[in-house]
């Protein structure tokens, strides 16, 4: 059984990220089917395509009693393939491919390094899955002493900070937070007004 952080990776032969023979065989990010990626990964693996599934163990509760864990991907509805551009029709005409990340009818490459430091974090941490965050989004506070205020994210140095306005008193603040701390509000539709 794999440790926790480990991968379904490469080529039939060693787990890993090595390079393919061809030099112009880069890494791109393969949207699936939900749920798909393991069977994805492993007919990837069939038809000799380099592959990353990055995974993290987490403990599922069925009941009181039953506890489960469970290896989910860390990137839900993505593999990673590292192939060269002639390779791209194997990679769409497996089952459960819905495309190659890009943009229009291009597909982007990632770039080898961040790839590396994925795979070397994965060995070295344990790594879960955590909401998408962007400097200017509106965040909720989840934990601490303002648990449940909202304001926007904003990032100075190192740093993350939430910005809290009184609007009725025109004031702002900055609080220090860890991004662990914070999660993105979503902003639900009602008859064509935003909420947030």
């Amino acid at each position: 059984m794999r440790q926790s952080g480990e991968a379904i990776s490469e080529k039939p032969a060693p787990v890993g990220l090595a390079h393919l023979a061809t030099n112009d065989a880069r890494w791109f990010a393969v949207y699936t089917h939900s749920r798909h990626e393991k069977a994805i990964a492993k007919h990837f693996v069939q038809r000799n395509l380099a592959t990353f599934l990055p995974l993290y163990k987490k403990v599922h509760h069925w009941t009181k009693q039953s506890r489960v864990t469970l290896e989910l991907p860390l990137f839900p509805n993505y593999v990673f393939v590292q192939i060269a551009p002639h390779q791209r029709v194997s990679v769409l005409a497996v089952p459960g491919v819905l495309g190659i990340v890009g943009h229009g009818h291009n597909s982007s490459a990632l770039s080898d390094a961040d790839m590396e430091s994925l795979r070397t974090g994965l060995e070295r941490n344990k790594l879960e899955p955590h909401p998408y965050l962007v400097a200017g989004e509106r965040v909720r506070i989840r934990a601490g002493a303002m648990e449940g205020m909202e304001g926007i994210l904003v990032r100075k140095k190192n740093e993350l900070r939430v910005v809290l306005t009184l609007d009725l008193i025109q004031r702002s603040v900055a609080a220090e937070v860890n991004a662990d701390d914070v999660e993105p509000v979503i902003a639900v539709r009602v008859q064509g007004s935003c909420l947030g």
